[in-house]
């Protein structure tokens, strides 16, 4: 079994758990009352590298860096994620912080509220706003979701450096071929649900919650919408309908497998009115075969009524094989499994909201 790193955060900071010789620990809770609401983890270093997203209510947002596994951080003078003066925005949170892969090195991208994408050459230290999607025709009539106008989701080519999507509620999937330079909606086939029957297949406007991409495959895509589950085997040129056979298709979080193709992982939720657990039961759901059929893991997960939301980026995976999975829900509690989701063991309880984690494995 593989060390792992485990960061995850919550509500009222960020708590980093280490897995050695298959016993967890916890540290003491960094940030302190800073909402962590993003985290990265990038191994392209010669060390580690985590970076947080941390929202502080006295001095606001920023992005904060570590590359001795949290021991310190590092925080530039200026602030390291700022939008232009001639945008008229100002930064609400950053909601994902994406390290692409070896096809880029030195690069992070960072997803922020106001739907927007800021790109980092120096590993996560500075970034500019990527403006040609800042600029689309189409942000004029892009609507903010119940969380607000967030860009979430980061899915980088390991074939192609230039290859981006990205995902933003309730604006949907855009991808650029060109390296940012243009962009294009990508959400044939994906229904958004509460507009006007008549009008549910727009060309942009969905709320798309996660979108995970597949391990053996780069061009097999995984999206939870609110309401719908769907694949893509086209890089999110389209998608078509995987939900059958869950107990409801309403959800945040979607992670696929590191190493084994056609496998993902889902937390159904019972509806966008009633934001618990579907049938109010702790399961993760996994598809081995490319959503064509689902199956609940639940052994070593609570069994009796369960309340525990789990957000869009409070589900993930680790690199290690076999492959760790994880998730936190709003009660603060966290899970794990080290054998594909077979069983599950709990690692932490009574932590504050959890709003994201994300795992590593590491030597």
């Amino acid at each position: 079994m593989s060390d792992a790193l485990l960061a995850v955060g919550t509500r009222k900071g960020l708590f980093i758990g280490r897995r050695r010789g298959g016993s967890w620990e916890f540290g003491e809770p960094q940030f302190n009352a800073q909402a962590i609401y993003s985290v990265g983890i990038d191994k392209r270093g010669a060390a580690p590298r985590i970076l947080a997203g941390g929202d502080s209510a006295h001095w606001g947002p920023s992005v904060f860096w570590s590359d001795d596994l949290g021991a310190s951080w590092q925080e530039p003078k200026q602030p390291p994620v700022k939008y232009p003066q001639d945008t008229g925005a100002s930064l609400e949170r950053v909601w994902q912080l994406r390290p692409a892969g070896p096809e880029a090195p030195g690069v992070v991208y960072a997803g922020t509220e106001p739907g927007g994408l800021f790109k980092s050459e120096d590993g996560g230290e500075t970034y500019e706003l990527v403006r040609e999607l800042w600029e689309h025709p189409s942000r004029e009539k892009w609507v903010p979701g119940g969380g607000g106008l967030g860009l979430h989701t980061v899915v980088t080519d390991p074939r192609d450096a230039d290859a981006v999507l990205v995902a933003v509620s309730t604006a949907g999937v855009f991808r650029t071929a060109d390296g940012g330079k243009s962009w294009a909606p990508s959400n044939s086939g994906v229904q958004a649900v509460f507009l006007p029957e008549g009008s549910q297949f727009p060309e942009f406007g969905q709320c798309v919650h996660k979108v995970a991409q597949d391990a053996a495959d780069p061009d097999r895509l995984y999206l939870q919408n609110h309401w719908g589950v769907y694949r893509s085997d086209d890089a999110g040129g389209s998608w078509q309908d995987i939900g059958a056979g869950l107990p409801s298709t309403f959800g945040f979080g979607v992670a696929a497998h590191p190493h084994r193709g056609d496998v993902a992982y889902l937390f159904p939720i019972t509806a966008d009115e009633d934001r618990v657990p579907a049938e109010n039961r702790c399961r993760v759901y996994r598809t081995q075969d490319a959503g064509a059929s689902w199956e609940a893991l639940s052994a070593g997960l609570p069994q009796e009524a369960h309340y525990g939301t789990v957000l869009r980026d409070a589900l993930c995976t680790d690199d290690a094989d076999p492959a760790g999975v994880y998730f936190g829900n709003r009660n603060g509690e966290v899970f794990a499994s080290v054998d594909d989701g077979e069983s599950w063991q709990q690692l932490a309880a009574h932590l504050p909201d959890v709003l994201c984690v994300r795992a590593v494995a590491i030597d």
